[in-house]
C-alpha cells in the first residue's frame, strides 16, 4: 500500500514523539511543576546575604579543615558585637510570618518536591521543643519538604512567646501542626515519652502515606539531604534503626527503682520496683528513632505496649529504655531478636550523632563547641568530621552561641539537594 504525503506526515510525528520519549523519559519531569532538570531554582540557594554576621565566615574553607577559616571563624566568634547581633527575638518570627508567602519566600521553603522518589517516599517528624525558637525554625527549614509530614509539640511550661512564635512558624506550612495534646516535660521522666507518643499518634492518624517515622528535638540538625535521608531508609529494607543494646549494671538502678517527681525532677524513692510486664528482657537506647510505620502501629495498638507503658513510668529515663525494648518485642515490624548478637550501638545506628564527653579522645575527636550535661554543643571546628559521619542527624547546637556550624551545614546541604536538579 502507497503512503499518501498526509500519512507521510503523520508517521514522521510518530517516529518523533517515540524519539522524544526515549531521550527524555518522564522520570525527567515533575508533572505538577515542569521539567526538573531545565528550571533554574538557584533562587532557594542560601546567599551570604541570606545569613547573619556568621555570613562573613569561609563555609566551603571550614569545611575542609582550612586552619586560617578557622581561625577567622574563631576571631569573629569572640567579638561583643557578634555575640549580641546573633540572636533573634521570638517576635520576629511572630511578626514575620504575618505573611505566609513573603516568610516561605524569604526564609527559602523548598515548597516542591525535588525527586521522584523522594515524592513516592514521604517521612513523619516529630519534633519536641521548649526553647530556642531560632534553633527550631532552621532546623524545620533544613528538613522541610512538602511531601513530609510534621508534628511539633511545645513543652507545656514553655515561655507563651516560644509557643506563639513556633505556632505562627507553623501556620505558614500545611503539612507542620501543633501537636493535639501538649505535657509539661520532665527532664529524664516519663512525659519526654509522652511527649513523642502524642505526635506519634497524631501522624498516624493524619494520614496512611508516610513511610518512616522521625524523632528529634529543636537542638538537632541534619546531616544529609532529604534524598539521602530517604535513600539510607530504603536501604533498611523495612528494618529499624536505633542504639538498643543490653543494659550495663551503672543504669540498673534506673529500672529497678521506683521514681517520682518531685520540685520538678525525676529523683529516686528508694522503693523497689518489680519486674517487668511477662518478665521482658529491658534494653536499653536513645530517645531517638527511626522506625517504619508498622513499628508505630505496634506502639499505639500492640496489647503487650500498655503494660510496659504503665510499668515504665515510674523509672529513670524511661526514654531510653522504652523504644529500644519495643525494638526487640518478636512480631514488631521491623524488630530484632532480643540476643545480644543483634545489638546495636548509637555509633552504628543512623539515626543521630551524639559525642558524650567522656568518649571524647576515645571513640570520637575532641568537641570544638562547648558541654551541657555532658553532650558536646557542636562549634563550627566539628563540621567538617560531623559530614564525615553515616548519621542522619546530630545533637546538639546552639545558634545562640555558634551559628556558624548550623550555617555552614545549612549552605552546604541546600547546595547539595539543588544539584540533583541539574
Amino acid at each position: 500500500m502507497r503512503l499518501t504525503k498526509k500519512n507521510w506526515m503523520l508517521l514522521l510525528v510518530i517516529v518523533g514523539l517515540i524519539l522524544l520519549w526515549i531521550l527524555f523519559p518522564l522520570n525527567h519531569l515533575d508533572l505538577k511543576s515542569g521539567p526538573i532538570r531545565n528550571r533554574s531554582y538557584s533562587w532557594l540557594n542560601y546567599e551570604a546575604a541570606d545569613g547573619g554576621p556568621e555570613n562573613q565566615c569561609d563555609c566551603a574553607a571550614i569545611l575542609q579543615g582550612d586552619s586560617e577559616a578557622l581561625e577567622k571563624a574563631k576571631t569573629l566568634t569572640i567579638t561583643e558585637d557578634f555575640q549580641k547581633s546573633i540572636k533573634i527575638p521570638n517576635e520576629y518570627y511572630i511578626s514575620a510570618s504575618q505573611d505566609c508567602k513573603t516568610f516561605k519566600a524569604n526564609r527559602k521553603y523548598v515548597t516542591f518536591p525535588l525527586s521522584r522518589v523522594e515524592e513516592d517516599f514521604p517521612l513523619a517528624y516529630s519534633v519536641v521543643v521548649h526553647h530556642k525558637v531560632q534553633n527550631f525554625e532552621r532546623l524545620l527549614r533544613a528538613i522541610y519538604a512538602p511531601q513530609n509530614i510534621y508534628c511539633i509539640h511545645v513543652d507545656q511550661k514553655s515561655d507563651a512567646s516560644v509557643y506563639s512564635a513556633i505556632s505562627a512558624i507553623t501556620s505558614c506550612l500545611p503539612n507542620v501542626f501543633m501537636v493535639s495534646q501538649r505535657v509539661d516535660v520532665v527532664y529524664a521522666a516519663w512525659s519526654r515519652v509522652q511527649a513523642d507518643l502524642n505526635c506519634m499518634a497524631d501522624l498516624y492518624n493524619a494520614t496512611t502515606k508516610w513511610k518512616y517515622f522521625i524523632n528529634l528535638c529543636g537542638q538537632d540538625f541534619p546531616l544529609k539531604t532529604n534524598l539521602e535521608i530517604v535513600n539510607a531508609l530504603l536501604s533498611l529494607g523495612g528494618d529499624n534503626s536505633m542504639e538498643s543494646e543490653k543494659m550495663s549494671e551503672n543504669k540498673r538502678n534506673r529500672v529497678t527503682h521506683v521514681h517520682k517527681i518531685v520540685n520538678g525532677q525525676n529523683q529516686p524513692t528508694g522503693n523497689v520496683k518489680g519486674p517487668p510486664p511477662s518478665n521482658l528482657p529491658i534494653l536499653t537506647g536513645s530517645a531517638y528513632i527511626v522506625v517504619n510505620r508498622g513499628y508505630v502501629r505496634s506502639v499505639l495498638e500492640d496489647n503487650r505496649i500498655p503494660a510496659l507503658i504503665e510499668w515504665a513510668q515510674d523509672t529513670f529515663v524511661p526514654d531510653e529504655i522504652f523504644w529500644a525494648t519495643i525494638q526487640r518485642l518478636p512480631g514488631v515490624p521491623g524488630s530484632k531478636r532480643p540476643h545480644p548478637k543483634y545489638d546495636m550501638t548509637d555509633m552504628n545506628a543512623i539515626v543521630r550523632l551524639v559525642k558524650w564527653q567522656h568518649h571524647e579522645g576515645e571513640v570520637y575527636p575532641e568537641c570544638h563547641g562547648h558541654h551541657v550535661r555532658s553532650v558536646c554543643v557542636y562549634g563550627f571546628g566539628d563540621v567538617q568530621w560531623l559530614l564525615q559521619q553515616h548519621h542522619l542527624f546530630a545533637n546538639k547546637f546552639d545558634t545562640e552561641k555558634d551559628p556558624i556550624a548550623v550555617y555552614c551545614l545549612e549552605k552546604y546541604l541546600r547546595k547539595k539537594a539543588l544539584a540533583q536538579l541539574f
